[in-house]
């Protein structure tokens, strides 16, 4: 038996609920499949994949242009993907490199694309109260925690980061041990930091609120329908063709599905437990009392928040890459994923250990080469995408399907001019080459973390700056 299931009050941890999509979805249900396609159809605008990109791409197209005939294909249900699996993170934190969009227009158009994430994390609580979506949204801000001397190093050096590229005072906020321990008491935490630009969200719901919406302002969605190819105004699938002068392609992690397309966006996958709910003698050991998400500064992350129902839902990297692209069954993760991050619950939260693990899963998020993210729209042929967003995609997804909105009508604006728009990005290396790389940069991390926190190194680990330099990151 493993440390991680003996540090679990006894729990056998093979025994839990593993998969069933997520347990956002365990507490709210599944939903009921729509219907799929029902042959051969024509549409203004098809969009290829029913998560959040699709989604809220398909509602402010509706919202512009009420008349537009838009088709949404998807293979399983509506927020079947990352849109219902993720941590729950509506945060203003960028999928990429802000030297690799500066490239693109320079370091103004990086402070812009910046603004704008910020603002869409208000868009998005904007729309689920003028939709009447209750999704537990509550916007507490996100902490970061540094457990040892390099990671605090790092946590310095990501705040003076973030000022180079525009941020106040009150955007980043460093919290000394004593300060940290006021919101949430992490087990050898040093010091934090705290931005108020993020808001809690149950995956789930906001999903299967924005499908419910774009459904009634006309959307047809059409589930239990494969898409295998996509060309120039066609979307071809296991029921039939659609053909349409748009075809919008917002599949993320499920991208390299697609005919042609499995070496575009590489499928990177992320696994979460969660407990059950919190009894009150554990909750008056560790505070978090608000609605603060929680970050750390290892390399291998992590990424926690604590639901409406009081139970601490924690995330990180478990087998981070199948060969071949190879995507998830329905959810569930690998054993030893389950015990490293019950292992790594306890660790940061002792008094969580008496308390049950109540479900894991996993999901697949899409990672381009240089982990930035894009969206684009070819004119000449009508083909458009949006992603890449790195495990930072719930926010991202607003802003994606409002600059994939504008690129559509046509119109000029400050969204369709931010640097990641139109963006080229280099395929990835064929197999054995990437699944090689993949597992080659996680086994550095994972040794440059536990290096950092054996040796209490004062600084970032070579091995993890050698990792740095062959990903691109």
């Amino acid at each position: 038996m493993s440390n991680a299931i003996q540090q679990a009050g006894g729990q056998d941890l093979g025994a839990i609920p593993n998969g069933g999509v997520s347990y956002w979805y365990s507490s709210t249900r599944l939903p009921e499949y729509r219907p799929p396609l029902p042959g051969d159809r024509d549409a203004d605008i098809c969009i290829v994949g029913a998560g959040l990109t699709g989604l809220w791409t398909a509602y402010y197209l509706k919202k512009a242009q009420p008349d537009l005939r838009i088709v949404v294909l998807e293979k399983e249900f509506a927020g079947f993907g990352a849109s219902g699996r993720n941590g729950g993170w509506l945060s203003s934190e960028l999928a990429g490199s802000r030297p690799g969009y500066a490239k693109t227009h320079g370091h103004q158009g990086v402070v812009d694309l910046l603004r704008a994430m910020r603002e869409a994390v208000d868009e998005v609580i904007a729309v689920a109260r003028a939709e009447n979506i209750d999704a537990d949204i509550v916007k507490d801000g996100l902490v970061h925690v540094a457990r040892n001397r390099a990671q605090t190093a790092r946590l310095h050096e990501s705040i003076e980061f973030e000022r180079t590229w525009g941020a106040g005072p009150d955007d980043f906020v460093y919290l000394s041990k004593e300060e940290l321990d006021e919101r949430i008491v992490v087990e050898d935490a040093r010091a934090g930091m705290y931005t108020p630009h993020c808001a809690r969200v149950q995956p789930a719901k906001l999903v299967q609120g924005i499908a419910a919406v774009v459904e009634r302002m006309g959307v047809t969605i059409y589930e239990q329908t494969t898409v295998t190819e996509i060309r120039p105004q066609t979307a071809r699938t296991n029921r039939g063709t659609v053909q349409a002068p748009i075809v919008l392609r917002c599949l993320e992690g499920f991208t390299a599905s697609i005919k042609g397309q499995r070496r575009n966006w590489l499928p990177m996958n992320s696994s979460i437990v969660v407990t059950e709910p919190l009894p009150a003698s554990v909750k008056a050991q560790i505070g978090w009392n608000g609605a603060e998400l929680l970050g750390d500064y290892a390399h291998a992350y992590m990424y926690a928040q604590r639901t409406a129902d009081d139970r601490i839902a924690l995330g990180g990297r478990g087998i981070p890459y199948r060969y071949g692209s190879r995507t998830d069954d329905r959810g569930a993760t690998q054993q030893w994923t389950i015990e490293a991050l019950t292992a790594l619950l306890h660790d940061m939260f002792p008094a969580v250990r008496e308390v049950p693990i109540a479900q894991a899963w996993c999901g697949v998020l899409g990672v381009p080469r240089d982990w930035c993210a894009t969206v684009d729209l070819d004119r000449s042929t009508g083909l458009g995408t949006a992603g890449g967003y790195v495990g930072s995609g719930l926010t991202t997804t607003n802003l994606a399907g409002r600059t994939l909105a504008d690129l559509v009508l046509h119109r000029d604006t400050e969204l369709t001019r931010l640097p990641w728009v139109g963006r080229r990005v280099r395929q990835w290396e064929p197999e054995p080459l990437r699944w090689l790389g993949v597992q080659a940069m996680y086994a550095l991390y994972r040794t440059a973390d536990r290096r950092e926190y054996q040796r209490d190194l004062p600084r970032t680990s070579r091995i993890a700056r050698v990792a740095n330099m062959i990903t691109g990151r």
